[in-house]
């Protein structure tokens, strides 16, 4: 199994910029995908990102999203620029290992984006 915990939500000004983290439990290598959903009230969850062998975006964000990992610090990261209104939600990690079915996700982290 792998537990996943997300930091580094919160409060920022339109325009503005926060970097998002996903602590996994065990040695990143074993986890082939690692990624981001995020859901906004009354909206269903909606796909952010991934990074496997490479990355991947969601039409939303490209541009001013970078997903990246560092294995040697179990961690992934979910650098967020130029902010929208519209990005307003809360964001999840997710990771899927290798030779694992499932999928483990985190509990989430809370991005507002409001002047």
């Amino acid at each position: 199994q792998v537990r996943v915990v997300e930091s580094g939500g919160g409060l920022v000004q339109p325009g503005g910029s926060l970097r998002l983290s996903c602590a996994a439990s065990r040695v990143i290598e074993g986890i082939v995908i690692m990624g981001w959903y995020r859901q906004a009230p009354g909206n269903q969850r909606e796909y952010v990102a991934a990074i496997g062998s490479g990355t991947e975006y969601a039409d939303s964000v490209k541009g001013r999203f970078t997903i990246s990992r560092d294995n040697t610090k179990n961690t992934g990261y979910l650098q967020m620029n130029s902010l929208k209104p519209e990005d307003t939600a809360v964001y999840y990690c997710f990771a899927r290992v290798i030779g694992d079915p499932n999928t483990y996700w985190g509990q989430g982290t809370q991005v507002t984006v409001s002047s």
